[in-house]
C-alpha cells in the first residue's frame, strides 16, 4: 500500500525586482524563516508535503498576472499569497479570481482593494481574500493625533490625482465623514500628479485657509518638496500625518539623504499596523513581534519594516487554510476555509466572518511617530484609541515644540 504523503503547493507573487523590490524583502525573509515549518503539514489525520513556489511580479501588473498563471499551470499552487503595490496587488487578486484559486493579500486599505477591482463594497468575491484596515480607520487615527496637537481645526489635504487621492476624497468612504463627525474641516489643497514639481499653489491655499495641520498620502520626495516650499513661504505645519511615507521610511533614507534631511524635523506622524511593540504572537511557533523584528535586523543587517509582520501573517493564514480545509488539495475547499477563518496571528486576530465588507478581515490600527534615538529612528506609538492592548511608547510631538 502506498502511504506516500500527498503534495500541496503554496504560491507567492512577490516584488523581487522593480520599484517595489524593497517591500518584497520582508516577504522573502519570512519565506526563508518559516520554510522548515511549512515543509509538512497535518490536516486531521492526513499528512501532506508542502512546497513553496515564488514568482516575481517585477512590480508590474501584467507580469504579476502572468506569475499567477504560472503558479497555477506550472507549479500546481493550491493557494496564492501576495502583498504590496497599488496596481500590482489588485492585478494578482483579479488573476486569481479568473484562475479560480484562493488568494490572500494584504497592505492595502480595503476600500482601495475593492474599488481598484471595479466593484463596490458589499461585493462577494469567490476566491480572493484580504486583510488590512480601512481609510476610515486611518482618518480616525489621524484625527486623534490632530486633536492632540491643536484640538479641532482646519486640516489641509495634500492628495494626488490618482486612485489614492480619489478614494481619500470619497464622500462615503474617505476622510470627510470621519473628520466632519469629529468637528474638523478638511481643506482640499488641490490635486497634483506624481512626481510633483511645484506645490506653491497648494501652499497658497494652505495659507488662505489658515490650515496649520496637513494630512497626505504623498511619496517621500513629494512630501519633502511640499514641506520645503511651505517653509520658504513662511509656513510651518504643526503636524503632518502621512499614510504612505514613514510607515517604512528606511526604504528611502539611504538612497535619498536629502529627503530625509528635509523631513527630519517636520514631525511627520503615520499609521502603525505592526511594530515590535505589538503584543501578538505567531500561531505557527509562538514568535513575538519583538522576536521577529530583532531576528530580521540580526539576519539582514537592515531595520525592521512594518510589512514584516503582515508577511508573517500571510504565511500563518495559508497554513491555517490548508490545515482546516475539508480537502486541502481541492481549491474550492481552501477558499471555503478562508471564508470562515478566524485566527490569531503575529499581526493580531484576523476574522473573515466579521469584516466591513465580504472577503475582508480588519487589522488594528494605531498612530505613530518616528523619534530620534542613539540607535537611529525609533517608531513611537503615540495614540492607541480603539486598540488599548497595543501599548503607548512615546508622546506625540509637534514641529513647534523643538524650535
Amino acid at each position: 500500500m502506498n502511504t506516500r504523503p500527498q503534495r500541496l503547493s503554496i504560491g507567492v507573487v512577490a516584488p523581487l525586482t522593480g520599484r517595489l523590490a524593497s517591500l518584497g524583502k520582508p516577504l522573502s525573509y519570512v519565506l526563508r524563516r518559516l520554510a522548515p515549518r511549512l515543509t509538512h503539514i497535518r490536516n486531521g489525520t492526513r499528512r501532506y508535503d508542502v512546497s513553496v513556489a515564488v514568482r516575481d511580479s517585477r512590480s508590474d501588473p501584467g507580469a504579476a498576472q502572468r506569475a499567477v498563471r504560472d503558479l497555477v499551470a506550472v507549479d500546481g499552487a493550491h493557494i496564492v499569497l501576495t502583498m504590496a503595490g497599488t496596481r500590482v496587488l489588485p492585478a494578482v487578486a483579479d488573476a486569481c479570481e479568473a484562475s479560480q484559486i484562493a488568494c490572500v493579500s494584504t497592505t492595502f486599505p480595503w476600500q482601495a482593494y475593492v474599488h481598484a477591482r471595479g466593484v463596490h463594497p458589499g461585493h462577494r468575491f469567490q476566491w480572493t481574500y484580504h486583510f488590512a484596515w480601512g481609510l476610515d480607520d486611518i482618518a480616525t487615527v489621524f484625527a486623534h493625533m490632530w486633536e492632540g496637537i491643536s484640538g479641532r481645526r482646519s486640516v489641509g489635504c495634500l492628495w494626488n490625482d490618482d486612485l489614492q487621492g480619489s478614494l481619500l476624497r470619497h464622500e462615503t468612504y474617505g476622510f470627510g465623514p470621519v473628520a466632519s463627525a469629529r468637528g474638523h474641516t478638511l481643506v482640499d489643497l488641490g490635486t497634483y500628479r506624481e512626481p510633483a514639481h511645484d506645490f506653491r499653489a497648494q501652499v497658497d491655499r494652505m495659507r488662505e485657509h489658515g490650515a496649520d495641520l496637513v494630512t497626505s498620502a504623498a511619496t517621500a520626495s513629494d512630501l519633502a518638496l511640499f514641506h520645503r516650499q511651505a517653509r520658504e513661504a513662511g509656513l510651518r505645519p504643526r503636524l503632518i500625518t502621512c499614510s504612505r511615507w514613514l510607515t517604512y521610511p528606511h526604504t528611502h533614507t539611504t538612497s535619498a539623504p536629502a529627503i530625509h534631511t528635509e523631513l527630519a524635523d517636520a514631525r511627520v506622524a503615520t499609521l502603525v499596523y505592526w511594530s515590535p511593540d505589538h503584543p501578538y504572537r505567531s500561531s505557527l511557533d509562538g514568535t513575538t513581534c519583538t522576536d521577529l523584528a530583532h531576528a530580521y535586523q540580526q539576519d539582514t543587517g537592515a531595520p525592521w519594516l512594518q510589512p514584516l509582520g503582515l508577511a508573517h501573517a500571510l504565511l500563518e493564514t495559508a497554513h491555517h487554510a490548508l490545515t482546516t480545509a475539508i480537502d486541502p488539495t481541492d481549491r474550492t475547499a481552501v477558499a471555503q476555509a478562508l471564508a470562515g477563518a478566524t485566527l490569531t496571528t503575529i499581526a493580531g486576530t484576523l476574522d473573515w466572518t466579521r469584516g466591513p465588507t465580504p472577503n475582508t478581515a480588519l487589522l488594528p490600527l494605531v498612530g505613530g511617530q518616528w523619534h530620534p534615538s542613539p540607535r537611529g529612528p525609533r517608531l513611537a506609538i503615540v495614540t492607541n484609541t480603539g486598540s488599548p492592548d497595543i501599548p503607548l511608547t512615546g508622546e506625540l510631538l509637534s514641529a513647534r515644540q523643538h524650535g
